[in-house]
Formats: C-alpha cells, structure tokens, sequence
C-alpha cells in the first residue's frame, strides 16, 4: 500500500512577554497575571486557538514554559493549491478570556504578527519558518509585547481508506491515492443477537474492571428497549478475518427515558487476531458511547486501548471528545502516548493517528479514515483502524433516541453472518 502525501504545519513554542512597566504597579491585578489566548489564522483554513502562557525573563532566550496550537493539516490538493506562493499565517494576541459573553468576543486584540509560509518541496523535507521572537505592533521606537513562536512544517503522509457504503451494509473498503480507488477489506455485518456465542471462542473472556465493562447481561429486558449483538469483521482480499469491532455492553436508554446516558454507555471491543490463528482472538481497545445532554445535541465517545496486563489498569484513554448528532464530525486519535498500543512505530511516536468521519443521525454514511503511516506495519494493523472507524459511525445508530426507529439493518436477527 503507497501512502498519500501529507504535511502538517506545528505552530509551537507559544508565550507571551510583557514590555517593562513604565509607572509603578497600582493594587490593581499586574497585567501578566491577566488572561491571554492567541488566535491562529491561514486563509481558507478553519482557526486554532490557544492559551499563551507569560514569560518573565529578560533575554532573549527561548521560554521555560510554552504552548502548542493544533496545527493544520494540509492534504495533496491543499498542498498543489498553496504552493504557487508564499502564504500567511496570522497569529493573533489577546488579553482577556476566551469564548463569547451575549455574542460579544470575551477578549482585547493586544496586537499580532504575521509569518510567511512556502510550502514548495514540503513534502519531502520538513522545513522551519520561524523560530524566535517577534514584536506586537509596527512602532519600532516604543517598548511593546513580544511573542515567541515557532512555525515549522513536517511531512505526515497518512493511508486513505473509504467505505464503499454504510457499514450495516456489510461495504467494500477502498484504499483512495488520488483519482484511484483500489479495494482493500471487506466487512461484514451482524446485528443477530445470538452470533457473539457462535463467533467467539469458547475460551474467549471480556475485561470486566469496576467501571463497568461487561458481557450481555442474562436478564431478558423488554424488547424494543436494547440494542446488543452488533458484529462487523473486516476481512482482507485473501478472505481471511483480520480484525473485529463487536458490541459487549448493549445500548440501554436511561431508565424512564429513550437517552443511552453517561452514567451507562455502551460499549465495542476491539479484537485483532491471536497470533496466526483466525479462531483465537485479542483485545486491542475498547469504545464506548453515550447521547450526551447539553446546548448541542451529541454523541460522547471514549476511547482505549487495552493493554497486555488487563485489569483496572490496563486501558489507556487516548481519544475522547463529543460531536454533533445532528452535525456529525470527525472521531480522531492525536496522541502521544500511542506507543503503548503494541503497534510497532517506526518513528517517534506524536501527532496524528487516525481520522475518521461521521456523519449527522439519519445521513448517509461511507466513512473516510486517515492512518498515520507509523502506525501501520502489516495489513492487519489498518484493518484495526477501519473496525474502530465501523464502531465509531454505528454507535450515532446505537445511540438514537429510542422513541425513534432504526433502518431495517440494524434490526433484524435472521442475517447470517457467514456466507
């Protein structure tokens, strides 16, 4: 599989120094113990927004302390469309606090300064824009704030990866590079109820810690008030299985509600072959999710990885976020701790993982996943990818408020899963 090519622009380094003050300090609050935040800005680019901590040393050398913008991330055709000319980027200071007061931005413009960017021959080699001090303000004879950045770019070529349908619909996975779509896995889907007993060895145990991950519980519930037994394996072009999403903790609402809550989510496992048996298989993260209350509407998700230990402390949280229901968004996985997945890297391990996208309750879904190339040694390593990515775009079904029906995919116990 050949990666596409990929850049990413780190804006680091952030903080934030005060010119000397000229009178005496009042008992008012010092201006360095005020809040500041900065705003970073490419054209046509969504902004990144962060906090600046303040720096109290005289020289000029780098911070103690420092802070770190999202950065951006720009894929083949943005890099094609940017590359004719240098482009700006903007960055923003503000004193006050972030966010919005009756629609009326919280924080003061205390100035800004502008970086220039040629993103000619990125692709190959990473590349320093700017690395020190820079002035608030265009008065070169009055004493003004300065703020230290620095603005660096670095290859990041990712595998691209599209469900040729809704994953209930059992798609064919594409490797995109380009104009070229060339089918890679294929998935099959399961919601009967009983098909976890007939596809799980009978060895197989499910981590079961005092946050309460669990198997099916043995009571029969009132039909209609629980989704469980959800199944999608992905296979490879040979036909043989290479990972598995299956739902271990059913989709229950709130008891005198139709919400899947907080205080009970549901929950998938994760599971990689055991070694080169397709009958045994291994934990390798755990994903659960709930319908979130609040202003917006949305889907909450958790995601860990297990690992070989087990027990209370075995999962390691490396994503958890809320997105839209109605909306959708994007589930992502931009971690440093990723080196204890069990997953080979081949280079130091931060920055992006995975991206995957999930669309609004009720749209139709064909997910797009994004895999990190260090995070991708075998076949089998992106085949974990696109069973979470299943999950993840299932779990906007699981957690539809169950006053509301689901498609007929997901309902119906009679599929059989093995053809």
């Amino acid at each position: 599989m050949d990666p596409c090519p990929f850049v990413r622009l780190n804006v680091e380094s952030l903080a934030l120094k005060l010119p000397l003050a000229t009178k005496p300090a009042g008992s008012r609050v010092h201006p360095s113990n005020t809040p500041r935040f900065c705003k970073v800005r490419i054209k046509n680019f969504p902004s990144q927004t962060a906090i600046l901590p303040f720096c109290s040393t005289t020289n000029d050398s780098p911070p103690d302390t420092s802070a770190s913008a999202a950065g951006f991330h720009l894929d083949s055709t943005s890099i094609r469309r940017l590359s004719g000319k240098p482009i700006t980027l903007r960055v923003e200071v503000y004193t006050g606090r972030m966010g919005h007061t009756c629609g009326v931005s919280g924080g003061k413009l205390l100035g800004s300064v502008q970086v220039s960017v040629d993103l000619g021959h990125v692709q190959s080699n990473p590349r320093v824009f700017q690395n020190g001090w820079l002035k608030l303000g265009n008065q070169p004879d009055k004493p003004a704030a300065r703020l230290h950045l620095v603005v660096r770019s670095e290859p990041d070529p990712r595998f691209v990866f599209q469900f040729g349908g809704e994953p209930e619909c059992s798609p064919v996975v594409f490797q995109i590079q380009g104009n070229i779509r060339q089918p890679v896995f294929s998935c099959k889907f399961n919601a009967d109820r009983n098909s976890r007993s007939r596809f799980l060895p009978s060895d197989f145990t499910v981590y079961n810690d005092n946050r309460g991950w669990r198997t099916f519980p043995g009571e029969k519930e009132r039909a209609g008030r629980e989704r469980k037994g959800w199944m999608i394996m992905v296979y490879d072009l040979s036909g043989s299985p290479v990972a598995v999403a299956s739902m271990i903790t059913p989709f229950v609402p709130l008891q005198g509600s139709d919400r899947v809550s907080r205080s009970n989510p549901g929950a998938w496992l994760i599971l990689r072959p055991n070694g080169f048996s397709v009958s045994s298989w291994k934990p390798w993260g755990r994903l659960e999710a709930w319908r979130e209350r609040g202003p917006i509407d949305g889907l909450s998700y958790k995601f860990e990885l297990v690992t070989d230990n087990g027990g209370p402390s075995g999962g390691i949280a490396i994503a958890e976020a809320t997105m839209s229901v109605r909306k959708g968004g994007q589930f992502c996985i931009d971690s440093r701790i990723m080196k204890d997945s069990g997953l080979r890297s081949r280079s130091p391990v931060n920055g992006f993982v995975m991206g995957s996208t999930v669309e609004g309750e009720g749209k139709v879904s064909k997910p797009v996943v994004q895999v990190g190339v260090q995070y991708v040694t075998c076949i089998a390593d992106a085949a974990l990818f696109i069973a979470l990515s299943a999950a993840v775009d299932l779990s906007m079904d699981a957690c539809r408020l169950f006053s509301h029906k689901l498609r007929k995919e997901l309902c119906h116990d009679e599929q059989e899963f093995f053809s």
